[in-house]
């Protein structure tokens, strides 16, 4: 077992499978006691389960580790506080939470349904505000603590995954939110958007060029709850097998001005030619995409 994280209470929703599970690992191999959450749903969100949750535990335990299990649903207040309440419980603090619980229901945009929408949204992006709420009170009151949000690179748009697409984009402006929000109480929130072989990519409609083991994001993971990342604070990092990538900040390309007040004429002159627009690079992996599906072939990404 390392010391990156000893003395540590990591929290990590998600764990019973996946990254999710290797994270809580990673972070018991490294000294921390973790609350391992995960509702034991199946990749919709149906028939939970409790028994995934405590089968990590167990491997925790069998390792030398310390752990518990909280078989909650993240989307919801109750479930997000419980998870922070647990840790409180059992170990009095909380250093860290890593958010990974997520499901897919695909459908195309104009076919979504409020049920499909809902839930995934509900899961990703609120199941990680339950849980960062909850933490960052008391870290706040600690002075110290680590929000890890996941997102995914889908977080640019994704063609059959509107409520999954949104939601990941709504955890990368969540994380920024909690890295300015909590600066000044000690407390750093970053995103990870990974790339690994797990049930959920194994879905992805593209053969992945770049891509690894969960165990190569739970060491990043690691390094984010430790105190080696403390100044590190409002980012996304991608994860890709053997790739660390760090994603730009938000900003403005291309400005104009109309000191007379603008009309649809002056807009139509000065956007084409000056101010423009920004090309979104998976435009132009669609005519693969549909190639490929004509031959019965996944294309390279």
């Amino acid at each position: 077992m390392g010391n990156f994280l000893a003395g540590k209470v990591v929290a990590v929703t998600g764990a019973g499978r996946g990254i999710g599970r290797a994270v809580a690992l990673a972070c018991a191999a490294e000294g921390a006691k973790v609350v391992v959450n995960d509702y034991g749903v199946a990749i919709d969100g149906a028939a939970p389960s409790s028994e995934v949750a405590e089968a990590v535990v167990k491997e925790i335990e069998a390792a030398g580790g310390v752990a518990t299990a909280v078989a909650d649903d993240v989307s919801t207040m109750a479930g997000g506080q419980r998870i922070v309440d647990t840790a409180l419980a059992q170990y009095g603090r909380i250093d860290g939470v890593v958010c990974v619980a997520g499901i897919l229901r695909e459908r195309m945009l104009f076919n979504m349904s409020e049920e499909e929408w809902d839930p995934v949204v509900g899961t990703h992006l609120k199941g990680t505000f339950t849980v960062f709420r909850a933490a960052a009170a008391v870290m706040r009151r600690q002075g110290t603590g680590t929000l890890v949000g996941f997102t995914s690179g889908n977080h640019q748009g994704s063609v059959a995954q509107a409520n999954y697409a949104s939601a990941k984009g709504g955890i990368i402006s969540l994380v920024r939110s909690a890295a300015l929000g909590l600066h000044k109480y000690g407390v750093t929130a970053n995103a990870v958007a990974p790339v690994a072989r797990t049930r959920m990519s194994a879905n992805v409609p593209m053969e992945l060029k770049e891509i690894g083991e969960p165990e190569d994001v739970a060491a990043f993971v690691v390094y984010l709850l430790s105190e080696r990342a403390r100044d590190i604070t409002g980012q996304v990092y991608t994860v890709a097998g053997p790739k660390i990538a760090v994603w730009a900040q938000p900003r403005e390309l291309r400005s104009a001005y109309s000191e007379g007040g603008w009309t649809p004429e002056k807009v139509a002159e000065v956007v084409p030619g000056t101010v423009g627009s920004d090309p979104m690079p998976l435009l132009a992996q669609l005519s693969a995409m549909a190639e490929a599906a004509r031959d019965g072939a996944r294309p390279n990404r």
